[in-house]
């Protein structure tokens, strides 16, 4: 299926016109690497996405099971999204992120695992469903490769941000207890997909601003105030994280002009936040052993 074509012509990864397999710009949209090495066929068989978001539900679906089973007794069932909820020492063992494995724990690598893992059964469901809307948009706008950097990146600024207000909170007094009334005061531990989702939704915003595009800036915007209203009335929601992804998809959007071809960079980036976030959650798992409670 992966086998390098290293002659004759290909459709662009970018524009889909033939181009050389072995020409170093698409002469039609400017390009580089428009073959993508010869592998330009084998991985448009994945997908417009190049088959991440089927990698992100399957991905984060096996997790949360592992979750599940590797702490069965400490299942929690109370809650609105933390319905079947792993208990926090899985959580944790896996790679949740937040204040304590940050700055208490030195585990900061686990701002590129924790969005991969989930708190209910409800939780996982809204995220996915959220991420196959978002994602092939995205994908569409910016390329495959620029959306799961924009992805990877922005869920990753999410939990830092989140970690780092929590950190801070005492020393912010009087300011502590309001942040903590309306949910903007961070957390100790947190996952989800949310912040990488609302970097997808700041890149799509963008979108809409830089080409002009009401009828998806509204849309847009709605997205927002209801994530923003759902986030303030809904107890255990990580709005840090939510603000904090939202702001680095925006303004990596920003960096990455939608309106620009995608490079062959990009794809090479994009592997390698994929390949940081495989290793991010072995690293949690292995480091968090000695943790982990035995029974």
């Amino acid at each position: 299926m992966f086998e390098r074509q290293k002659s004759g012509s290909v459709l662009c990864a970018n524009c889909g016109r033939l181009v050389g397999v072995n020409d170093e710009q698409c002469f039609n949209c400017g390009r580089r690497n428009p073959s993508m090495w010869g592998f330009g066929g084998a991985i448009r068989a994945l997908g417009a996405d190049f088959g991440f978001v089927k990698l992100v539900i399957a991905g984060s679906i096996a997790v949360f099971i592992a979750t599940l089973a590797i702490d069965p007794n400490g299942i929690r069932y109370g809650g609105f999204l933390g319905f079947m909820s792993p208990s926090q020492n899985a959580l944790f063992l896996f790679g949740a992120s937040g204040q304590i494995p940050v700055f208490e724990l030195g585990r900061w690598w686990t701002v590129l695992s924790a969005g991969w893992l989930h708190g209910g059964i409800l939780h996982i469901g809204f995220n996915m469903m959220i991420t196959r809307n978002f994602a092939p948009m995205v994908a569409e706008y910016y390329g495959a490769g620029r959306m799961i950097i924009i992805y990877v990146v922005s869920s990753a600024v999410g939990f830092t941000f989140s970690s780092v207000m929590y950190e801070i909170l005492p020393y912010i007094h009087p300011f502590g207890s309001f942040l903590g009334l309306v949910g903007l005061a961070g957390a100790p531990l947190t996952v989800g997909a949310s912040a990488a989702v609302s970097g997808l939704l700041g890149a799509l915003l963008f979108y809409a601003n830089r080409t002009g595009s009401q009828v998806l800036r509204k849309q847009m915007m709605s997205y927002v105030i209801f994530f923003g209203i759902f986030g303030i009335f809904m107890g255990g929601i990580d709005n840090q994280a939510h603000l904090g992804g939202f702001v680095g998809g925006y303004y990596l959007a920003r960096y990455m002009d939608p309106l620009e071809p995608e490079k062959g960079d990009h794809l090479v980036l994009a592997l390698v936040c994929i390949a940081a976030t495989a290793l991010s959650i072995a690293a949690s798992f292995a480091f968090g052993l000695q943790f982990f409670p035995k029974r």
